[in-house]
Parts: C-alpha cells; sequence; structure tokens
C-alpha cells in the first residue's frame, strides 16, 4: 500500500525493524546488518521487510513461532476492523466453458506446449473479476517479487467478450517490450501469461503440469485476496516498479531452480485425457499408460471403484453412467471446469453380452449391447467433440473389437454394435479433420488379463478346443500373448505425435488373425 510504512507503525508500533526494500541475497542481508545496527535487539520481536514479509525471532523456537502467530494476527484483526466500512462482498460470476478451453488453447500455443488450466471461481476470485478497477489493480504487479518466478510480473486481462488468441498475442507484445526494456544480457523467457484476470468469469492459472498449475493457482488465489483486501481496506494497491521485479525473475539463482528438472518432457505432458471404463481391464491398462506418458487423466466408469482406481495414478475418477445424456455432459463438464479442455477421448466403455443365434436372440440383449457399446459413444461424441476442436492436437480413440472384421456365429449383438462404431469412427475422421482432430479405432482380440477371464474361464474354454491354457492364449499366428497394457501402449500411442499424420485407420492388436488378415 502507498501508506505501507505509516499502517506498520500503527500495527506494531516500536516491536518491529522495517527494512526498506533491497533484492533478495547477501544485498538484504547487509541491509538488515545496517537495520539492526546499534538496536536493542531484546525490545524487538522481529523485522518488516518491505515488499517481502515478515521476521521476528527469540533465542527459543518456540517463542519465536508464537512471536509470528502474535504478529500476524495483530495483521489479521486491523486488516478486518478496516474492511467493515467496505467488505468484499460474494459476487455472482458467469460460466463460459468454450471460452475457457479457448482460453487455455491460445495460452499454451503462445508457451508452446499443453498447459493445465485451473479456473477459480471462489469468493476472492469472484470478486476480483467482478470489481470495475480489474483493469487497472491486475496491471500493477504481484504481491511479492518472488512470485514473478512462477507467475511474471503481470497476469493476463481478459475483458468480457475478448477473443483469447488476440488478448494473448497482446500480451506477449507486451512483455517482450518490458523485457527489452529491462535486459542487458539476459535472454528472454517464453512469453506466455502464467494467470489471467478473467472479467466476470474468475481467476484462471496456466501450467506446464497439473503440478504447475496448482503453485500457480495457489499463488494466484491468495494474490487476488491480498490485493483486494488492500483496496477494500485502505483504499489502494501498489507494486513494486517493473525494474525491480524483472531482476527478480531474470535472477539467474531463481531461474535454476526451476530448470533443474531438465529439457525433456514425457510425450502427453499437459495433456488431459478422458478414458471411459477405466476401472479395470483395457480400459485401466489406457489410463495408466497415458498417465504414465504425462498425461493429466480422467476415467468414467459405472463402478464406483473408478474412484480409487484413478487415484491411484494420480488421476480423477467419475462415476457415471455414460448411457445417460444428463452424466455424460457432467463428467465433460467436470473435466473442463476442473482442468480447462480436453485434448483426448479414449472411448471404451462396453459390454459383452450373452451369445446368442439370431433365432433365439432376445431383443433385451440385442438393445443393451446397442445402447452401450455404440450409442454411448455417439452420445459422448456429441459432447466432447466441441470441446476436443479446441484441444491441443486432439485425438479420440475408440475401442472397438476383432469381431468388426471377423465376428463369430452367436455374437451378432456384440459383433454389430462394435461394426457400428467402426463406422462411426469413419464419419468422425470425415468430419474432424477440417478441425485437425483425429479419429481412429482399435481392434483388440483375446485380452485375457482382465476381471472377465478367470482362471476357470480360461480353463473351460482352452478344453473346448483342445489346447493348454498356454496354447489358448497364444493361439494367433505371431503365437504371442495380448495383454491390456499392450492394448493400453498403442492407444497411447495412437493418441501422440507419433499417430500425427493418421486418422480414420483400424488398428488391430490381435498378434495377427488369419481371419482379419
Amino acid at each position: 500500500n502507498p501508506s505501507g510504512k505509516k499502517l506498520i507503525k500503527e500495527v506494531f508500533g516500536d516491536s518491529m525493524i522495517v527494512v526498506p526494500y533491497v533484492m533478495p541475497g547477501f544485498v538484504l542481508a547487509k541491509a538488515v546488518q545496517k537495520a539492526i545496527a546499534g538496536k536493542d535487539l531484546s525490545k524487538v520481536d522481529g523485522l518488516i521487510l518491505m515488499n517481502h514479509g515478515i521476521f521476528t525471532f527469540d533465542d527459543d523456537a518456540k517463542k519465536s513461532y508464537d512471536l509470528m502467530i502474535k504478529k500476524v494476527t495483530l495483521a489479521e484483526k486491523y486488516i478486518a476492523a478496516n474492511l467493515k466500512a467496505n467488505p468484499i462482498k460474494k459476487a455472482k460470476v458467469s460460466k463460459d466453458l468454450l471460452g475457457l478451453a479457448a482460453l487455455r488453447k491460445a495460452v499454451s500455443k503462445q508457451r508452446g506446449t499443453a498447459c493445465i488450466t485451473r479456473l477459480s471461481t471462489s469468493k476472492a476470485a469472484g470478486a476480483f473479476a467482478t470489481t470495475p478497477k480489474l483493469a487497472t489493480i491486475c496491471k500493477k504487479g504481484p504481491v511479492t517479487p518472488d512470485h514473478t518466478i512462477r507467475t511474471k510480473r503481470l497476469p493476463l486481462y481478459l475483458a468480457d467478450g475478448d477473443d483469447a488468441a488476440t488478448a494473448t498475442a497482446k500480451y506477449a507484445t507486451e512483455y517482450t517490450a518490458y523485457f527489452n526494456k529491462h535486459a542487458v544480457k539476459e535472454t528472454i523467457l517464453d512469453t506466455a501469461p502464467r494467470w489471467a484476470a478473467w472479467a466476470n468469469h474468475g481467476v484462471v492459472s496456466f501450467g506446464a503440469t497439473l503440478k504447475e498449475a496448482n503453485i500457480i493457482a495457489d499463488i494466484a488465489e491468495h494474490s487476488v485476496d491480498t490485493i483486494l483486501k488492500t483496496e477494500h481496506a485502505f483504499g489502494a494497491w501498489k507494486a513494486l516498479p517493473a525494474k525491480d521485479l524483472f531482476e527478480i525473475e531474470y535472477w539467474e539463482l531463481e531461474q535454476a531452480k526451476l530448470n533443474k528438472g531438465g529439457s525433456n518432457k514425457p510425450t502427453h505432458q499437459g495433456k488431459i485425457a478422458l478414458v471411459t471404463g477405466a476401472a479395470a481391464g483395457i480400459g485401466f491398462a489406457c489410463a495408466e499408460q497415458l498417465a504414465l506418458a504425462g498425461a493429466t487423466v480422467i476415467g468414467a466408469d459405472l463402478n464406483p471403484d473408478i474412484v480409487e482406481t484413478m487415484a491411484k495414478i494420480g488421476g480423477l475418477g467419475i462415476v457415471a453412467n455414460l448411457t445417460d445424456d444428463k452424466a455424460i455432459n457432467n463428467v465433460v463438464e467436470t473435466i473442463v471446469s476442473t482442468y480447462g479442455g480436453l485434448d483426448i477421448l479414449v472411448s471404451n466403455a462396453g459390454i459383452f453380452t450373452a451369445g446368442a443365434f439370431l433365432e433365439d436372440l432376445e431383443q433385451q440383449n440385442w438393445d443393451k449391447s446397442f445402447a452401450v457399446n455404440l450409442t454411448s459413444h455417439q452420445k459422448l461424441l456429441r459432447e466432447a467433440i466441441p470441446f476436443l476442436k479446441l484441444g491441443i492436437d486432439g485425438a479420440i480413440v475408440l475401442v472397438g473389437s476383432r469381431n468388426v472384421n471377423a465376428p463369430g456365429a452367436g455374437a451378432a449383438s456384440y459383433s454389430c454394435a462394435k461394426a457400428g462404431l467402426n463406422q462411426l469412427c469413419r464419419v468422425a475422421a470425415l468430419e474432424l479433420a477440417p478441425q485437425g482432430v483425429r479419429c481412429n479405432i482399435i481392434h483388440p482380440d483375446a485380452v485375457f488379463d482382465t476381471k472377465l477371464w478367470t482362471p476357470e474361464n480360461l480353463k473351460r474354454s482352452a478344453e473346448r478346443y483342445g489346447l493348454t491354457v498356454d496354447e489358448y492364449k497364444t493361439r494367433n499366428l505371431l503365437k504371442t500373448e495380448i495383454k491390456s497394457a499392450n492394448v493400453g501402449q498403442m492407444v497411447s500411442a495412437m493418441a501422440s505425435p507419433l499417430f500425427g499424420k493418421t486418422t480414420g485407420a483400424q488398428i488391430p492388436v490381435d498378434g495377427g488373425n488369419d481371419r482379419v488378415i
């Protein structure tokens, strides 16, 4: 606050020594030494370092800690008392998920990597996004200079109705000008924003990984809270000059911290992937492989185990009946609200209905197979496609079956539904190619390491063909066993740049089937 020193005196009296702002490091150490020189430290509880923070000290660690709590509590009570005259009220923000996905795409493109995007509509974020002063106060600078290492000096300001790509390009131009004005021998960092003040919608944070996005979201959340409280309680908000903030942002020691992880990144880093039917079997294998390749994975399944199962791989599990329109809409909206968009869709949910010859086939058998194995995929595509179009290298992988090209007698309801899914893939590939979204289908066969195939089932099936279990599991041209992980690896590859030039394709993972070939 412009009157910060005066306010500090009112709160703490002479119990704290105030140190004017200097850059962290040895220069700050010398400034502290100068500030305490000649002082009776037995009468002082700590230091206020302007634009940095508060320090308390004592020869006893517990007393030092208790002093910190005491001093911070004094400040909190003082702020609360001043807020009574002009309280921060909860504001209503508008929901625009397509706008959020477009913003994520623009920032990802500017940064050169897919970004996880967190939207906050908390009380502080909502009040910040709806204040008439937003365009001014969001462009003053960070709460503390150290934040620039993570957040850059300023957020992106996005007025309600602004085009995200245009606003992001303008931000990059302004950031470049800021760099050119203050740089001496430094190399410019990427010019994409790390967070955005989105008028009437909320506060948005961007990270190349979920961890980075969460760190920036945390900083942004308490930054807007602090800025609002300063504005409401004391009438004005003030940050350090741009030159001082530049020195921190481009401080060699701090940049080294951020770059210590190396330059190699996983294939799907920053990508957001939805896998249906992911509680077990092929679905879980696909989710696991995508997660291993760096994607943020959301699994949807009717099985309540999906929540715990996804947590094991650091993903989000959603219990949903994927034949229900409202449930599907909720799944997609939850993903976009939580992570900012959708890049990869693995539509795997399915059932194997009981076998029956056509003359004996119950209508319910047929109808259920088509509802789950075909129509649920069509409904999911309808809800997901608008966001996939705004995704980063959008990719759809449908999970079909060997039965599409080599059906068996007595499997009409399953084979015909999967054949319809195959045709749905081809149509989707034709429709989405102009937007750069690929749609391919995988046809697995004889994947026996799933819950469906118990040891008893395997033994029974093998005996029916006069084979041992091992022979039955490898009855393909390559004489190899197909595991769910093999399918998951192929799906992850199909969603990656490795298949970036491929759409409308049918990929078998069956060890070679003479009937298919």
